[in-house]
């Protein structure tokens, strides 16, 4: 039994903090997990930054409203899921999450929880369980699933690594000059041929 685990933002929708970056005109917040490897560095670091200048969760989920996923990711979500199960283990919010899951056809997703204030402030971030991606496929596969694991960024490493096959996807030069024993995609139709590939 095989289960594809997905990463989320840069591989089925835009990265949230470099269009809220736009959209705030706040350049420095479009600083994401393909530059900084340490999660709670950078979130802490984006905390800081958001409360500096006012802003909460409510600004930023006026901007998801506006996201589509990648052209293609709906499609691509509906046929890999007639070859397996397919969870999406994501190192973003629910609070962010659910209108992009609509937009996706509901697909079933693993996240962490940010700690609201009242008024809006997002005041802290709950991670769901230490190195989550890879906490979730070693799980996985501790109750007889293997997994085949796809993102584009530092914290998607350890799944890819740890499943049956890997593979980057959208991913950075940099990223792929220093994994280059991992399969690298740029489109669905390859990435989805990849998967397809690993099952047989």
């Amino acid at each position: 039994m095989y289960i594809t685990c997905l990463d989320l933002e840069g591989v089925l929708v835009p990265e949230i903090w470099i269009a809220f970056a736009e959209a705030s005109g706040i350049p420095e917040l479009k600083r994401t997990t393909r530059d900084e490897p340490d999660y709670d560095k950078l979130m802490t670091w984006r905390l800081g930054v958001l409360k500096e200048h006012g802003l909460g969760l409510k600004e930023i989920q006026e901007t998801i409203a506006k996201i589509d996923p990648v052209p293609g990711a709906k499609e691509f979500l509906d046929k890999l899921r007639e070859l397996s199960q397919v969870i999406i283990i994501s190192d973003t919010f629910t609070q962010f999450a659910k209108p992009l899951m609509k937009k996706l056809g509901w697909p079933t997703i693993f996240c962490n929880s940010l700690e609201v204030a009242p008024n809006g402030e997002i005041t802290g971030f709950k991670m769901r369980c230490e190195k989550s991606k890879l906490t979730t496929v070693k799980a996985l596969q501790s109750i007889g699933y293997q997994t085949i694991a796809s993102g584009d960024s530092h914290n998607d490493l350890g799944m890819i690594r740890a499943s049956k096959a890997g593979f980057l996807f959208r991913s950075t030069d940099q990223i792929k000059a220093d994994n280059p024993d991992l399969p690298a995609y740029e489109t669905f139709d390859e990435l989805f041929d990849a998967i397809k590939k690993a099952m047989d």
